[in-house]
């Protein structure tokens, strides 16, 4: 069996926690299809094993996406803030194949410093509007009480045994 089999069944396991973690969240989620604000101001992380994961992606995809997101990518350099390549008329060309950190998209959730993680877009007024008050940095309801930044999620994969390597910025891969 390859590692990208064993990285799908941990996928599996994951994204059904975090079905559970979005249903929990649901009244304060006002993401919607279209809505791409995470995709388009962020810098996003990803392991070796999900890069791999994502191209094993990208490679099924038609030739003209193929190329604009090559071209996405020559667009970005070495930039903090920008647009995810694999972002396409507002959605996610990969989506199957898309990071873990992009799968926690939308949710808040404890950092291991007790402190809250909130989508950038409650600065917003979007997500957690009527919970989360920008000007205190006051959220008024409880949230997911497990860190889910990257570094937390691949140690929660330790039963699969799965090599996720270095972790980099996504335009630090090319």
């Amino acid at each position: 069996m390859t590692m990208l089999n064993d990285y799908e069944k941990f996928l599996a396991e994951f994204d059904e926690k975090l079905a559970a973690y979005f249903e929990f969240e649901k009244d304060d989620i006002k993401c919607l299809e279209g809505c791409s604000y995470c995709c388009e101001h962020g810098d996003y992380p990803f392991s070796r094993l999900e890069l791999e994961y994502a191209m094993s992606g990208f490679m099924k995809l038609p030739a003209d996406i193929k190329k604009q997101i090559k071209d996405n990518f020559d667009k970005i350099k070495d930039e903090k803030d920008y647009v995810c390549p694999f972002l396409i008329k507002k959605k996610c060309s990969i989506y199957k194949y898309r990071s873990l950190t992009c799968r926690t998209h939308g949710l808040a959730y404890l950092k291991s410093d007790g402190a809250a993680k909130l989508p950038e877009c409650a600065n917003l007024g979007l997500n957690f509007s009527k919970t989360f008050d920008p000007e205190t940095k006051i959220l008024s309801r409880e949230i997911i009480k497990e860190n889910l930044d990257l570094p937390e999620i691949i140690k929660s994969a330790k039963g699969y045994d799965l090599e996720f390597g270095e972790i980099r910025s996504l335009v630090k891969w090319r």
